[in-house]
């Protein structure tokens, strides 16, 4: 396992980040991942040398925190970056907020079911039009100046709200009011999704952000498991009931890309999917993987010993 620095930052990272959304996560009436399992999960993390976990304030209703803390418990807290997000609540009687009141209740939420004393990365989970950006930065200032919370990110925004825009809004005002400033952004970026991560794209390669996309796989679609109009059981699709139109032609044209690359080094369209985004060379990529099973983290973890040709990548970016 390689790792990287997380953007501007002194922080290392490995190359592949464990994603917590499924732990606690309920779809059609199943837990996706039960303590159990997640326990699983982390070990088979640890053990690979993942040391970046991503979690969240509402990923299971806080089941996703308790886990993770759990896990961590007589562990060395220092050999891992955590990261988790504010904006939907679990504390705060407001909901979906990013006032000071808010933060401050959630971060102390946050902290309690971790059980540790500061996250290393904290992520703004959406932007707040109501809230002024300078209460928000400030506070999020607050928290790293009380030794709360190491570093700031953006996360899960959308380019028809001008997520791009707000990004570098945020950026200038952290520069002009000398607050902290983000240093990593989480957007949904995959070969099969990019329109939506654009503008965020250019900020983080301008400004030398950390990209660490959400759904790096397309939901399972750039695992090859889904055919037009066939859903496997037990997958996302099928828990989720997904309509046949839910992939458009530029989607499945860069599987067929994907599969056929996997095909040409012997890996599988997982495996080519993540190692397409570690390769971005106008920004660091740590792609967070949200294995359900140790088998398949184990089979996403090949993607670090995988390489890539500059004529496959292109093939791939192309095709979409």
């Amino acid at each position: 396992m390689e790792y990287v620095p997380l953007g501007s930052t002194g922080t290392k990272v490995s190359e592949l980040c464990l994603g917590t959304w499924r732990f606690g996560h309920e779809s059609g009436g199943v837990t996706e991942t039960s303590r159990e399992e997640a326990h699983d999960l982390l070990d088979a993390a640890y053990e690979a040398g993942i040391n970046f976990i991503d979690t969240s304030n509402n990923y299971g209703g806080g089941e996703s925190e308790r886990y993770v803390g759990e896990w961590l418990e007589g562990r060395d807290r220092e050999e891992f970056v955590v990261a988790s997000k504010v904006y939907y609540t679990a504390e705060s009687r407001f909901d979906r907020n990013l006032s000071r009141k808010t933060i401050r209740a959630e971060i102390a939420g946050t902290l309690d079911r971790l059980g540790t004393e500061y996250v290393d990365l904290y992520y703004t989970h959406r932007f707040d039009d109501e809230t002024p950006i300078e209460e928000t930065l400030g506070t999020l200032d607050d928290l790293v100046h009380d030794g709360l919370v190491n570093h700031l990110g953006a996360s899960t925004t959308r380019e028809r709200n001008g997520a791009g825009w707000k990004l570098m809004e945020a950026l200038w005002t952290s520069d002009a009011h000398g607050l902290e400033p983000y240093t990593v952004t989480q957007p949904k970026l995959n070969a099969a999704h990019r329109d939506s991560a654009r503008g965020m794209l250019d900020v983080a390669a301008d400004r030398d952000l950390a990209v660490c996309p959400y759904e790096p796989l397309e939901g399972g679609f750039l695992t090859g498991k889904y055919t037009r109009g066939g859903r496997p059981d037990g997958s996302r699709g099928a828990l989720n009931d997904w309509t046949d139109d839910r992939f458009d032609d530029d989607q499945w044209r860069a599987l067929e890309a994907v599969e056929s690359v996997a095909e040409e080094v012997g890996a599988t369209p997982a495996q080519v999917s993540l190692r397409w985004l570690m390769d971005h060379d106008r920004f660091t990529c740590v792609p967070i993987v949200g294995a359900r099973t140790p088998a398949q983290l184990r089979e996403n973890l090949a993607a670090t010993e995988l390489s890539l040709t500059r004529d496959q990548r292109s093939r791939i970016t192309a095709a979409y």
